[in-house]
């Protein structure tokens, strides 16, 4: 890792030891369903790093790794590249499996194109054989916006998943038992209603809140965004076979700007902050079609792991005890089957 890379990631970890929450409602267990590990460009985040994350004092029972590009095989057919991540993260989890009570990476999300339509079924082999008992799903992602300040670090174009070749893929994810995650921004969530009813029998995880942005050409129009993704999350509440990830809201995407603060915001400041966007996804989905997720350590950019889970507890606070339960880990385990 060059100097100045290790000078930014010093002030960067300093910056986080400015939050010293101590985790609300320490019995309450949670299942963390989307995070990612790895080990690329000088940055390592690996089983002891999000272990550490992860024990500030909620009861975190298990986890979902969610595919991040990574550690893909160097040869081969390229289609089945991809199940290299796989392997390289149950591989990790079976050498590593004492990180405290958590059990990382119970569950595996993968990649696999779906635009190989049929041929895919090779591909969800391959990720089960590399799994070890681990794979659930896939998680495609689409996310590509007309405005280049807004990066995307996936290659998309615009109504992939309306693509034929795309939805038969997706109809092998559903015979074969297997999820499908979906990443893209709140302008493409027609994308997936259309998918949706095009495959009623796929269980359909929206990552992310359904992508609001608040950066480049976005930037400054909170209110207008705000409504046009309600506007388009309403869509899907009617088709039972979607459910949402709430979390990606630390992330600089979201535009909160979190980082340039003095010091890492508390739990208030972002239950405060992200309220309006749970009330909307409560509203549409309901707690047994809504799950809280880390998303670290990409939202470790903006907060630390125990005010994140603080902030989700505050929003669930006014909420039953069955619904806190399905919010913090009921449907998290329903969906990817842990």
């Amino acid at each position: 890792m060059q100097a100045g890379t290790q000078d930014r990631q010093q002030r960067w970890e300093d910056w986080l030891a400015l939050c010293q929450e101590v985790a609300l409602d320490p019995a309450a267990p949670v299942v963390d369903p989307h995070h990612h590990l790895w080990d690329r460009g000088g940055h390592t985040y690996l089983p002891p790093q999000f272990a550490a994350d992860a024990g500030g004092g909620h009861p975190v029972l298990s986890t979902v790794y969610v595919e991040c590009r990574s550690q893909y095989l160097d040869a081969g057919p390229q289609p089945l590249r991809p199940a290299g991540e796989t392997a390289y993260v149950a591989g990790l989890v079976d050498a590593a499996p004492g990180q405290g009570d958590v059990v990382i990476a119970a569950a595996i999300v993968g990649f696999a194109d779906l635009a190989l339509g049929a041929a895919v079924d090779e591909v969800l082999d391959a990720h089960a054989q590399a799994g070890r008992g681990r794979f659930r799903g896939v998680r495609y992602s689409t996310a590509c916006d007309s405005d280049p300040a807004i990066h995307a670090s996936y290659p998309a174009r615009p109504g992939m998943l309306r693509e034929a070749q795309v939805q038969a893929g997706a109809r092998c994810l559903a015979r074969a038992g297997l999820s499908l995650d979906v990443w893209l921004y709140f302008h493409q969530l027609g994308d997936v209603a259309a998918l949706a009813r095009a495959c009623p029998d796929l269980s359909i995880v929206v990552d992310h809140c359904g992508g609001p942005v608040g950066i480049g050409s976005y930037a400054g129009r909170r209110d207008e965004v705000f409504q046009a993704w309600r506007t388009a999350l309403q869509m899907l509440g009617s088709l039972p076979n979607v459910s949402l990830k709430f979390g990606g809201l630390a992330m600089p995407l979201a535009g909160f700007a979190w980082r340039k603060l003095a010091q890492p915001p508390s739990s208030e400041l972002l239950a405060e902050a992200w309220r309006p966007y749970f009330e909307v996804c409560l509203d549409v989905f309901g707690p047994q079609r809504c799950m809280f997720e880390s998303n670290f350590p990409v939202d470790r950019s903006g907060c630390t792991y125990t005010s994140l889970w603080n902030a989700f507890k505050r929003l669930a606070a006014p909420l039953g005890i069955d619904a806190q339960r399905a919010l913090l880990c009921g449907t998290a385990r329903r969906v990817y089957r842990i």
